[in-house]
């Protein structure tokens, strides 16, 4: 009785805290044609506390999408154009000496927003994308001796170029696991696209309001963390997981030959907080079977490794999720 009296008070809190899902998303359609799914997640990476890595050819709206989510909180924006020469100190910062005052001062990069859009980040190689790495993990940045905590609420959006694509580089496995979430962008419909046309012909640009305040942002954070996630879910979670690493044990023994190496726990942790995140999103205090199905793909497309047979076979990770969906059974 307790739990279904928590579970209804939690259904009112997050009735009552979540009003500016439905702003923002009207707000991104007045500006942003389609890409629906490019939104929701944008919205369930800023809810969870995480940050996002979007994949798709340029030209498909995703600077757009974090410019117009940050103008509509009003928040900090900055955008870092990665290319082969950028260096770390260009993404963090570094020491400066003032002549006047005769010693080094800090001067800080565009790392310090609260809405980070690192665009073509794999034009870079590692040494500045691992320059991201703390940012994105402890939320703090040190520059010399100095460390500074970054402002709240703190998002990263990468942007990436498919890595067929010339001059790109493979981000490093630590810094692919960071991203809560890694979005395949596609191209929009044809009525979507005539839309785009329309829109860019006639120069009919929508003013953009902010509607919140960040404050209003980490509070929808807090309630998020509270959404309830019952032992059922959990365990339905944990064998998400592990049937990456031994897909034998949930009769998928296909599996074993073409997944290198499984999602680490850091996945169970992401599955777990994109859920509740969608279940806020769809109005709800507790997370449901489907919340964890709705966000799977997007969560672990990036956290498994595929074989040289599973690449020769033309098979990729998202067909490998959709089959342990299948299988593993839900509560």
């Amino acid at each position: 009785m307790s739990e279904s009296v928590n579970i209804r008070e939690l259904n009112d809190l997050v009735a009552g805290k979540n009003d500016f899902v439905q702003l923002i998303t009207t707000g991104m359609r007045r500006t942003i044609v389609g890409q629906k799914h490019l939104v929701e997640s944008l919205l369930i990476a800023l809810l969870s506390n995480g940050h996002v890595l979007l994949e798709g050819v340029p030209g498909l709206a995703k600077t757009l999408a974090i410019k117009t989510l940050a103008e509509l909180i009003d928040a900090k924006y900055s955008r870092i154009q990665f290319t082969p020469d950028l260096l770390p100190a260009d993404v963090i910062g570094t020491m400066v000496y003032s002549t006047r005052d005769e010693q080094f001062q800090v001067k800080k990069g565009p790392i310090f927003a609260n809405f980070v859009l690192a665009d073509e980040i794999n034009r870079a190689p590692a040494k500045v994308q691992s320059a991201l790495l703390e940012a994105m993990q402890e939320r703090q940045v040190t520059i010399g001796d100095n460390t500074f905590p970054l402002d709240r609420p703190f998002l990263v959006m990468a942007t990436q170029n498919p890595i067929e694509q010339e001059g790109t580089y493979p981000l490093p496995e630590a810094q692919v696991d960071r991203f809560l979430m890694k979005v395949v962008i596609g191209y929009p419909t044809k009525e979507e696209e005539r839309e785009i046309i329309r829109q860019n012909i006639s120069n009919d640009k929508h003013d953009i309001t902010p509607i919140l305040k960040p404050q209003e942002i980490i509070e929808a954070q807090k309630v998020v963390q509270q959404i309830y996630l019952d032992e059922k879910i959990e365990r339905y979670i944990v064998d998400i997981v592990y049937a990456t690493r031994t897909p034998a044990e949930y009769g998928l023994k296909d599996l074993g030959s073409i997944i290198s190496f499984g999602a680490s726990p850091r996945a169970s942790i992401s599955l777990a907080r994109a859920a509740r995140a969608y279940a806020f999103i769809h109005q709800r205090g507790y997370v449901i079977p489907e919340d964890v199905i709705a966000v799977c793909h997007d969560v672990l497309r990036h956290r498994i490794g595929v074989t040289y047979e599973a690449e020769a076979n033309n098979i990729g990770t998202d067909e490998i999720i959709t089959e342990i969906l299948d299988k593993v059974q839900v509560p």
